[in-house]
């Protein structure tokens, strides 16, 4: 059985966020699914079943369990896809409770993802525990299904922040975000990515109650945290950037309740498995 790991949300290798990718005819069983998850011990290990060139579905697994929504193990899925497995530019994922997204290769390399927007709730009464775990003044929270979505002043607070993951592990599947505007940081955000990009936001990503300490770029969060930034800035179209130690950049278009999402991506390995 045939493996790829592709790294998502970068234009070089050993940046961004590595996901595995495996593409079948039927489904493996779902415990095995799970080993194969925990045994890659990546953020994300995306499995794909081919309907036809046109259309799959996919499912993604964390080392921990099985996740509704990756944005970056879709982009390197994407990406095998339009390498491997189809001539076509545009392709369609069938997704369990989310119906169908819709992803397209453009001609400069980058993979446009379109994504149902999860709006995120402003929130006052918020545990105290969220508090406890981070270490600088929060502004606001916000809440949508998939994490808590803390909003800092300054981009700094963001880049030096170091969470209390045995506190927010307590959360168990909801996750944290903090983001904060990039704007009067530009010049050392851009020190940290591949490209001299003026980016509207920063923001961090961390998961530890699914086995994730802290995801190097998630592009499920940013159908929240882009269309924040998006009413904040008064502006549809968002470039963010995900300040881990690999960190990544997501172009984000606001479209009513969709977004897209784009990014590229780089194939680290291929690689055969003997599980069967």
């Amino acid at each position: 059985m045939k493996m790829y790991q592709v790294d998502a949300f970068s234009s070089s290798l050993f940046k961004g966020n590595p996901a595995a990718v495996i593409v079948t005819n039927d489904w493996l069983d779902d415990s095995l699914m799970q080993q194969i998850a925990l045994e890659n011990n990546l953020s994300e290990t995306a499995f794909v079943k081919k309907i036809d060139a046109e259309n799959y579905q996919i499912r993604w697994f964390s080392p921990l369990t099985e996740v509704d929504f990756c944005g970056h193990a879709t982009l390197a899925s994407s990406y095998v896809l339009f390498s491997d497995y189809t001539t076509l530019k545009t392709i369609k994922f069938h997704v369990k409770n989310l119906g169908v997204f819709v992803v397209h290769q453009e001609q400069d390399g980058k993979i446009r993802m379109n994504f149902p927007v999860r709006k995120a709730t402003e929130i006052h009464d918020y545990p105290d525990l969220l508090q406890q775990a981070l270490h600088f003044p929060i502004q606001r929270v916000y809440l949508n299904t998939q994490a808590y979505i803390v909003e800092y002043e300054h981009a700094e607070q963001v880049l030096a922040e170091q969470p209390d993951l045995q506190l927010l592990a307590q959360f168990g599947k909801l996750r944290t975000a903090i983001t904060a505007p990039a704007s009067g940081f530009d010049i050392a955000i851009t020190a940290l990515a591949e490209k001299q990009t003026a980016y509207d936001c920063i923001s961090r990503y961390f998961a530890p109650g699914i086995g994730i300490a802290e995801d190097p770029v998630t592009g499920s969060i940013h159908t929240a945290i882009a269309p924040l930034w998006a009413e904040k800035l008064g502006k549809n179209q968002i470039t963010a950037y995900q300040a881990s130690q690999r960190g990544g950049t997501l172009y984000c278009e606001i479209l009513g309740d969709r977004i897209e999402i784009s990014g590229e991506a780089r194939l680290y390995m291929t690689a055969e498995l003997h599980v069967i």
